[in-house]
This record gives structure tokens, sequence and C-alpha cells, in this order.
């Protein structure tokens, strides 16, 4: 009778617990939905753009005498640089496959790493969302509406928490960059669904045509992630930041000693740069907003008409293998309009 009873309290205490955690989260959401209202994200990423294209501008007129221009195309680290940029386009893809898996999808198929690859320079079209609008109406013939969505929309999340988490060692340098670890923090079964709910209320509106009609509440029934951390997307992420990191180092190598260079303090502000440029996409794929900031944060140490060199070269070298990993998929789109 007793072990009856303690079962019963148990599961009441279950159901109590999910309630009062389900209204917590409730009014969480309400607040952040009425700040995140009241913020023109619109105009705060047009304030970045102009401000990064004046300096930017800036920069290349003072700098104009000094620079070079040369192609350097019998340098072997551009070709480096090259190969770099193109892996980390394939680990980002076996990562937005990893976090499907996750959220619980049973399609496994390889082709979804492929259509993340050849969609990757849609990114670059004017508006910046259509690589999205394609993954999302791939992934929802493929599984659900839902996980469409969310797989759609985790995905930028993961890569800007890896990025922030790598960022965040700077703390030897700053102690206010121990802060840039919560966006990891709450990448996990326990906060996710807050997450997903934030990042739906924030891009709702400007990305209605990949908004589910269901109730807001559905999303406990509809996503089951499979395990408490998204371990393996997390790491292959870890792969893609390196890859491209590495990429960029092959570019600064064409122009500086890479022996006279502090590597750390390049990687914290790359990644840190990185970062910015993926929150305020004012341009396709961050262009201009990373350039600008990690001149910023660079400052003098390194000569300013270098590092222009090499952050052109860099941006040069990862549209072209995104192009070029997409051409499949440009070619189809080509051939069907004809």
């Amino acid at each position: 009778m007793l072990g009856r009873l303690g079962i019963l309290f148990k599961k009441r205490w279950v159901i109590l617990k999910n309630f009062k955690a389900k209204m917590i989260l409730g009014k969480y959401i309400n607040f952040l939905k009425y700040y995140l209202s009241n913020i023109n994200f619109n105009f705060i990423k047009r304030v970045f753009f102009i401000f990064s294209l004046f300096y930017l501008f800036y920069l290349l007129v003072l700098n104009f005498k000094v620079i070079s221009f040369n192609f350097y195309l019998d340098n072997i680290y551009l070709y480096f640089s090259l190969i770099f940029c193109l892996l980390s386009v394939v680990f980002n893809g076996l990562a937005w496959k990893n976090i499907v898996i996750w959220l619980g999808s049973k399609y496994v198929n390889n082709d979804l790493t492929f259509f993340f690859i050849v969609t990757n320079s849609l990114k670059y079209v004017p508006g910046g969302v259509w690589h999205f609008i394609e993954r999302f109406n791939f992934l929802k013939k493929k599984t659900n509406q839902n996980i469409a969505l969310y797989g759609t929309l985790i995905e930028p999340y993961l890569m800007l928490s890896v990025s922030l988490l790598i960022s965040s060692i700077g703390v030897i340098f700053n102690p206010f960059l121990i802060f840039l670890i919560l966006p990891t923090c709450f990448l996990n079964k326990r906060f996710i669904y807050l997450i997903l709910k934030i990042l739906k209320s924030s891009k709702g509106k400007k990305y209605n045509f990949i908004s589910p009609e269901s109730a807001n509440n559905e999303i406990f029934s509809n996503i089951k992630c499979e395990s408490f951390f998204p371990l393996r997307a997390f790491l292959i992420e870890v792969f893609f930041i390196g890859s491209k990191f590495l990429a960029f180092i092959c570019c600064l190598n064409i122009f500086l000693d890479i022996s006279q260079i502090n590597i750390f303090l390049i990687l914290i502000i790359f990644c840190i740069s990185w970062s910015i440029g993926l929150i305020i996409p004012a341009a396709p794929g961050g262009a201009g907003v990373f350039e600008t900031f990690f001149l910023l944060f660079i400052g003098k140490a390194y000569p300013q008409n270098l590092i222009l060199e090499t952050l052109i070269y860099f941006r040069f070298i990862s549209t072209v293998s995104d192009l070029l990993l997409s051409s499949p998929f440009i070619f189809k789109k080509y051939k069907f309009k004809n």
C-alpha cells in the first residue's frame, strides 16, 4: 500500500514539476518576445553595415599606396587555404546532418550533407535567407515540418556556440570573455526548447514562410532530442571553425612570417570577429562586418596593409570555395530555368 502511494506521489510530483517549468518558461518567453519585438534589428544591421563599409574604405584609402595587389598564384599557401575552406564547408554539412539526427529525425541519409553543401552559396544571394529556405523545404519533405524548422534554425546557433566557446579562452587577456561560454551552456536537452522558441519568435516574422502553424507548446511533443548534449555535431563544428581558421592562417602566411605572430591572439580575434559577422549578417556571408571587427580588434599589432590583403584574399577564397561546391546546384537551377 505504501509502495503504491509512493509511486502515485512521485508521478504527481513529476507532473507538478513539468507544469511549473512550463509556467516559468512561458514567462521568460513572453518577456523575451516583448523585449525582442521592441528592437529594430534591421536598423542595427544597416548601421553596422554602413559603419563597416566606411571603415574598410577609410583603411583601404589610407593604405592604398602600400597594398601590393599581387595575385601570388605561385604561392602554395594560397591553395592550402582553398583546401581548408572546402573542408570547412564539408564539416559544416556533416554537423547539420548530426543536428537533424539529434533532434530526433530517423532520416540519416548522406544526401543531407550533400544538400547542405550545394546550397551554401545561396547565402550570397540578396536577402541572405535563400539557403535556409531551400534547406527547410528539403528537410520538410524528408522529415516533418517541426524538425525542418528547428533543424534549420539551430545550425547557425551551434556554429555561434562553438566559435564563442573557443573565443572564451581569451579570458587570460580579459576576464569578461568567460561569459562567451553561455551559448554553449544552453545547448542541451534541458534548455534547447527555450532557445528554439526564442529563435522562432525572433525570426518568425521575418521568415514566416518556414513557421509551422502548430502551437508553441507542441514543440515538446514534436522534438525528441536523442541525448542531453549534441556532442557529435558540436565536435564536427569545432573542426569546421578549425578549418576556417587554418585557411585564414594560410592566407596570413603569404604576407607575414607565421613564426613572428601570436597565433593564440589571432585565433581569439578571428573567432570573435567571425561570430559578430554571423550574428549581424549585414551583407551576404557576413562580408564587411567580419573584416571590420578583425581590423578593429587587431589594431596596429601588425602592419594594416598586410592584414587588409590577408582579409581580402581570405574572403575571396571562402567565396570561391562555396561557389565551387555549390556548382551542381547552380547548374541544375540554371538548366531547369532554360
